[in-house]
C-alpha cells in the first residue's frame, strides 16, 4: 500500500538508526582508503578532481573564478561543488581531508533518504535494522563516488530527493522548483528534472486554476536559481553553458557514431555490476504496480530514469564505472528495493515465502559484501593511476621545466593544481577555442605552432599522430599502469614547430 503523504511520524528514523548509518558510512569510507594506501597512497581516482580543487583554492585565495589566477573561466561543471570545496581552503583543511568529509556527509544523506522514502512508500516496512539505508551506504557506485572528490553523488542526491518527493506525493511545489535550479548548478543535466515534475502537475495536480498555481510555485523556484546561473557562466565564459559542455560533446562525436546497441550494451554492464544486478525482478514488480494503481510520481521518476540513461548514453561514453550515470543510479536502485520490501512482508508464495525470503535477501548481501572489497580495490587500482601518473608528471614539471614555458596537455586537472606554468588545455575546459578540433591530430598540431607551445604532455595511445616523432624528456614509468592497466605511461614531449 502507497502512502498518500509526507507527514506520517511512525516512520521517522530513530536515532538509533541515524547511529548506524553514521557509523558503516564512516567505516566504508575506512576501508575504501586503507585499500588505497596500501595499495599507492591517499588520493583521488579521477583528475578531474583535481580541476574543482584547483578552482576551489583560487576562489578562496583570490576571489576568482578562474583555473589560473587572473584568467576568469567556465571550466568546472560543478560551480556549486567548488565552491563547497573552496570552504576546505578557508578552514585550511588539507583538500583531501574536506573532500572525503564532504563525500561521507553526502553519502550518508542519501543513505537517509532512501531509508526515509522505502518508509513513506512501504506501509509494512519496520526493520529492526535500516537495511535499505545500508544498502546504499555500502553500494560501490556510491562508495567509489564518495571519495572520488567530484559533484557525482551530490548531483545524485539532489536528483533523487526531487523524484522521492514526487513519489511521495509532496506538494511542495516551490521547493521542487528551488531543488531543481539548485541541481544545475551542480550539473547542467540538472535541468531534466523539469520532465517529472511537470508530468506529475499535469496528472495529478486537480482542476486548471490548481494546476496553474503548482506550476507558478515550480517556475519561481527554478528560476530563481537558474537565472543566476546562466548569467554566471555567461559572465566567466561567455556563454551559457560551462566549457565542459560544449567539449565533451565534440569529443566524443566517435562514441555518438557507435551503433545504440552496442552503447546500451555497455551502459547495462556498468550499471548491473553488482548487487543491482538483483534488484531486475523487484523494479519490473514496482513499475507493474506503479501502472496498476496510478502511481504517477513513481511512474515519472522510472520516465526519468530510462530517459536519463538513453540521453548519457547518446552522448557520452560509459567510463570510469559509468561515472556520468552514477546520478540516476539511486533511484533505479530504489525501486527495486522498494518492491522487495512488500515481498519480505507479504506471503505471496504462502507457506513458501520463506524460500523466496531467504534467496533474495542471501542474494543481495553477498553480492553487497563481495562489491565492497571488489569497489574498494577498484578504486585504489583508480588512485593509483591518478597519483602515479597525472600527479607525479605535474610535480616533475613545476620543478623541471622553465618557468615560461607554454605546455599542452589533455589532463590538465593535477598540471593546474601542482604546477603554474601557462596551459593550452587539449580537452577545451579552459582553451574553448580548442573545441571546433578537439580530436583532430592535425589541427591539433597546427594550433600548438600558432601558439608556440614549447611541450606536450600526453599518454602516447591518445594522441599517435602527434607524439610519434616527438622527444619525451620525462615519462612516468608507472608500474601500476604497466601492469595494472596494461597502457603506455603519460609523457612529457619537447614540442617542435617545423
Amino acid at each position: 500500500m502507497t502512502r498518500a503523504s509526507t507527514t506520517s511520524e511512525s516512520n521517522k528514523l530513530p536515532p538509533r538508526n541515524l547511529f548506524i548509518l553514521a557509523v558503516v558510512v564512516l567505516l566504508i569510507a575506512t576501508v575504501y582508503l586503507l585499500a588505497s594506501q596500501l595499495t599507492y597512497g591517499i588520493g583521488f581516482p579521477l583528475d578531474d578532481s583535481w580541476i574543482h580543487q584547483t578552482y576551489a583554492r583560487n576562489l578562496a585565495q583570490h576571489g576568482e573564478w578562474a583555473f589560473r589566477p587572473g584568467v576568469p573561466s567556465a571550466g568546472s561543471t560543478a560551480p556549486l561543488w567548488s565552491a563547497l570545496l573552496a570552504l576546505g581552503f578557508l578552514l585550511r583543511l588539507s583538500p583531501y581531508i574536506w573532500a572525503y568529509l564532504l563525500g561521507m556527509v553526502t553519502l550518508f544523506a542519501l543513505a537517509i533518504l532512501c531509508e526515509w522514502a522505502i518508509r513513506e512508500l512501504v506501509q509494512t516496512y519496520h526493520p529492526r535494522f535500516p537495511w535499505v539505508g545500508i544498502f546504499f551506504a555500502v553500494e560501490w557506485h556510491f562508495v567509489w563516488a564518495a571519495m572520488s572528490g567530484m559533484e557525482t553523488l551530490l548531483h545524485g542526491l539532489i536528483l533523487t530527493t526531487v523524484l522521492t518527493l514526487l513519489m511521495t506525493n509532496s506538494p511542495r511545489y516551490l521547493t521542487l522548483g528551488l531543488l531543481t535550479g539548485l541541481s544545475v548548478w551542480v550539473r547542467p543535466d540538472g535541468l531534466t528534472l523539469l520532465g517529472p515534475v511537470l508530468m506529475v502537475i499535469l496528472l495529478t495536480g486537480g482542476d486548471v486554476r490548481s494546476k496553474l498555481t503548482q506550476l507558478t510555485r515550480y517556475l519561481i523556484g527554478f528560476g530563481s536559481l537558474f537565472v543566476f546561473y546562466l548569467l554566471f557562466n555567461l559572465a566567466v565564459g561567455g556563454a551559457p553553458m560551462p566549457n565542459t559542455f560544449y567539449a565533451k560533446q565534440a569529443e566524443y562525436a566517435s562514441w555518438q557514431a557507435l551503433p545504440i546497441l552496442d552503447r546500451l550494451g555497455q551502459m547495462s554492464l556498468q550499471l548491473l555490476v553488482g548487487p543491482s544486478l538483483v534488484l531486475i525482478p523487484g523494479i519490473i514488480g514496482w513499475l507493474v504496480k506503479s501502472i496498476r494503481h496510478k502511481m504517477w510520481g513513481s511512474l515519472a521518476a522510472l520516465i526519468w530514469t530510462a530517459g536519463y540513461l538513453i540521453l548519457y548514453v547518446s552522448r557520452l561514453p560509459v567510463y570510469q564505472h559509468g561515472r556520468y550515470i552514477m546520478p540516476a543510479m539511486p533511484i533505479f536502485f530504489l525501486y527495486g528495493l522498494l518492491a522487495f520490501a512488500e515481498f519480505d512482508a507479504g506471503k505471496l508464495f504462502a507457506r513458501y515465502h520463506w524460500i523466496g525470503q531467504t534467496i533474495w535477501r542471501a542474494s543481495l548481501v553477498m553480492l553487497s559484501v563481495a562489491f565492497i572489497f571488489m569497489g574498494a580495490k577498484s578504486y585504489a587500482n583508480d588512485v593509483a593511476l591518478i597519483e602515479s601518473e597525472m600527479v607525479v608528471t605535474a610535480k616533475w614539471a613545476a620543478t623541471n621545466l622553465p618557468p615560461d614555458a607554454l605546455i599542452a596537455a589533455h589532463d590538465i586537472g593535477a598540471l593546474g593544481y601542482f604546477d603554474n606554468h601557462e596551459l593550452i588545455d587539449l580537452a577545451g575546459l579552459i582553451s574553448p577555442e580548442v573545441i571546433p578540433f578537439i580530436r583532430d591530430e592535425p589541427g591539433i598540431a597546427n594550433h600548438l605552432n600558432q601558439q608556440g607551445a614549447d611541450y606536450l604532455i600526453a599518454f602516447p595511445f591518445f594522441y599517435r599522430q602527434l607524439t610519434k616523432d616527438a622527444e619525451a624528456v620525462f615519462t612516468s614509468n608507472s608500474r601500476v599502469t604497466q601492469k595494472i592497466f596494461e597502457e603506455e605511461n603519460l609523457a612529457v614531449y619537447l614540442w617542435k614547430a617545423p
